[in-house]
């Protein structure tokens, strides 16, 4: 009797680990398929707005992990957790008709809202030796903060300016933004 309960005892054991295994692999294959799935859209809208994908990846990825269901603490909606006052911006400079908050869940219209606002940031930055610190930084606190974070003017440089950001999660989201670009675009190289 102890005999059969140590064997049914090893064979749960071993269905347990087995089915973890399983589970890990089910869950990595499903965040590459989620990772990868945006691939064809990311590349079409950065290239309609003139920005590297991989930045708008890279973007995508801290924003919403890839998840269009995602919907922030102060009403980010999205992949790229575009607010609706931001959206509205877009609405307008593009000339989209019929444009509401709700639209934002369409994974279409809230890349293409995203990549419009980081590709108006980076042309507001363009004149700087690197100009996606201060991008991403607008994109994620907003263009005053930017300001004040500016300790020799327009004469601040890229590595100036991260240093002088005050709020931990800015500096946080630009470097690990700018991480993850290098990391996507190195995965890329034949």
């Amino acid at each position: 009797m102890k005999r059969k309960r140590r064997v049914i005892g090893q064979w749960l054991a071993l269905a347990l680990v087995v089915g973890s295994i399983g589970s890990a692999a089910f869950v990595y294959l499903r965040w590459r398929f989620r990772e990868q799935r945006y691939n064809k859209l990311i590349e079409a809208v950065a290239g309609q707005y003139g920005v590297d994908k991989f930045l708008v990846k890279a973007v995508i990825r801290r924003e919403s992990e890839f998840d269009p269901f995602v919907y922030g603490r102060a009403g980010e909606i999205g992949l790229m957790q575009v607010t609706e006052g931001a959206g509205r911006e877009w609405a307008r400079a593009t000339g989209r008709k019929n444009f509401g908050r709700d639209s934002l869940w369409d994974e279409r219209v809230n890349i293409e809202a995203g990549t419009w606002y980081l590709a108006r940031a980076l042309n507001r930055w363009r004149d700087k030796d690197d100009p996606v610190p201060f991008a991403l930084a607008e994109y994620n606190a907003g263009f005053g903060n930017v300001l004040r974070w500016l300790p020799n003017g327009q004469a601040t440089t890229a590595a100036q300016f991260q240093e002088a950001i005050t709020f931990p999660g800015v500096r946080r989201y630009v470097d690990t933004v700018m991480e993850y670009c290098e990391n996507y675009r190195a995965d890329e190289q034949p």
